[in-house]
């Protein structure tokens, strides 16, 4: 009965049917042995092998029998094809000579908790010819931008999206022809677990050289797909049938999805005069609402800004003198004849602060509320808020009490750089402790940062000052001023703690000799 099951499965599969009809037929002076019931031959190709006919005890046998020696003679007239039944495939790479297969390429996980990612830009184009780990294309997610790099070698067929867009982790990014010929027969499409799951099938253009389908571009498709149109049904009127965004608006014109405009208002648009009581009057200009979709960086300040609104704050607002800072980095700056450094106050503040931290780990710590667990953060990773086109990006620098001044200084040079190209990996941005903010840099005195969570801590620096102070015979003098505000997690740092840490850092800053003491 199994075996006429299977015979009847076979008689569903009309490609079988025409490649059986197509195929040589063996010489009749050496025709191939037809299968025994019981015995398969260990040499028999895989499907041979599997379709193991078992010893038969009952009528049905002959019945049985005469399907396997059926299907075993199809089997050899067809040349000893390797197929394997879809329900048992495992993808193994085409032989030379034989079709190749169309495999999809999908959006894998990019992250801990990353649900989409935004397409920046490809760096290949359908028909380009891709190596192994060769980079595709570049993505963005709400913590780093990632190179999605080749697992085949293979040429791109088709191209799914467009800088730009929204891919949800999963999605088919594009899709590739594997193998040695550029032919995809439907015969060598299944789906497979190490390549992709659900590959569609294409079929051979009338070259014999170039998968057929619909010529467009990312753009174009995914207007396409903005409208709700089958991109199939549109008619191209480009090179070689290529269908354009013009012809993608025509059809939804003639469906009814929008409105054509004329084109000679639009060129007119702004030169149109109204006439009133014989005068002619300007028009008025058209100001027009325009929507922009927050992305990256931006989505990622939605998320954790929207969190930190709920916890209650605590602020603490303290000026620091920093005129032994400021002689300290001026010399520091003279004596330096490597011209690729420059020394500012951030690595002076950021190491000072490290030292304070030793001594009030409560601000290096992070809060699970589920479990109201405190984790004291055996690591000094400062985050430094950087400002980008991008949007506001938070890397972090690892490990600073280990540190020497002049290594923070090359590591936020290499972080600042990073940042300004968009390439900040996810372990620059990933496993903060407490956050810094040089509001200051741009301008202003002070300000009231929000938690960077699950961080307890961060710090707002203004910019420095000259500012009038008095000394201890009340003689008024000129003093560099810095402001700076320390916000806390109100849940886990009470103002005492914040206070006294304060006090700590500042004494370190307003005294840069005392960092030779806990040097290491």
């Amino acid at each position: 009965m199994a075996w006429a099951r299977l015979a009847s499965r076979s008689r569903l599969c009309p490609a079988a049917a025409d490649a059986v009809s197509r195929a040589p037929r063996a010489s009749p002076s050496a025709p191939p042995p037809p299968p025994q019931a019981g015995h398969a031959d260990p040499a028999a190709p895989p499907l041979r092998r599997i379709l193991r006919v078992p010893q038969l005890h009952s009528a049905a046998a002959a019945s049985s029998a005469s399907h396997a020696r059926l299907l075993g003679d199809r089997w050899q007239r067809l040349g000893g094809a390797r197929r394997w039944l879809g329900s048992e495939a495992s993808a193994a790479p085409a032989p030379v000579g034989e079709a190749a297969e169309l495999v999809e390429v999908p959006l894998a996980q990019t992250g801990e908790g990353i649900a989409e990612c935004e397409l920046l830009r490809w760096f290949v184009n359908e028909g380009d010819q891709v190596d192994e780990f060769q980079p595709l294309c570049e993505v963005q997610s709400d913590k780093a931008t990632i190179e999605i790099t080749s697992r085949f070698k293979g040429t791109v067929h088709q191209i799914h999206f467009g800088p730009g867009d929204i891919v949800k982790v999963g999605e088919t990014l594009l899709k590739m022809i594997v193998g040695d010929s550029q032919i995809v027969s439907p015969d060598n499409i299944f789906p497979s677990s190490d390549k992709s799951v659900g590959v569609e099938s294409a079929v051979a253009s009338n070259e014999g050289n170039a998968p057929s389908g619909t010529l467009s571009t990312p753009a174009v498709r995914h207007l396409a797909k903005q409208y709700g149109l089958n991109i199939n049904e549109i008619v191209g009127t480009g090179k070689d049938g290529r269908i354009l965004k013009e012809d993608v608006l025509n059809y939804a014109v003639s469906k009814g999805l929008c409105k054509k405009q004329s084109s000679s208002l639009e060129d007119s648009i702004g030169q149109v005069e109204f006439v009133e009581e014989g005068k002619s009057v300007p028009s008025v200009p058209f100001y027009e609402d325009k929507k922009i979709l927050l992305r990256g960086y931006q989505r990622a300040m939605v998320k954790s800004m929207s969190l930190a609104a709920k916890v209650p704050h605590f602020h603490y607002l303290e000026e620091i003198n920093c005129d032994s800072l400021v002689q300290l980095k001026a010399r520091f700056q003279t004596e330096n004849k490597d011209n690729t450094i420059k020394h500012t106050f951030l690595p002076f503040l950021i190491k000072s602060l490290s030292m304070a931290l030793s001594k009030y780990p409560m601000l290096n710590s992070s809060f699970i509320e589920e479990t109201n667990e405190v984790v004291l953060k055996g690591s000094h990773n400062i985050g430094i808020a950087m400002a980008t086109t991008h949007g506001l990006v938070v890397p972090n620098v690892k490990k600073v009490q280990s540190l020497s001044i002049l290594e923070i200084t090359k590591e936020l040079a290499r972080l600042h750089e990073m940042a300004s190209h968009n390439r900040l990996s996810a372990a620059d941005i990933e496993g903060g402790t407490i956050t810094l903010s040089n509001i200051g840099a741009i301008g202003g005195k002070f300000g009231s940062p929000l938690l960077n969570l699950p961080e307890v801590a961060i710090i707002a620096l203004g910019c420095i000052q000259k500012l009038p102070r008095f000394d201890d015979d009340e003689n008024v003098y000129p003093s560099s001023i810095i402001n700076v505000t320390v916000g806390a997690d109100h849940r886990v740092v009470d103002g005492a703690t914040v206070a006294r840490f304060c006090n700590e850092w500042k004494g370190l800053v307003e005294k840069p000799e005392l960092l030779l003491l806990h040097m290491r």
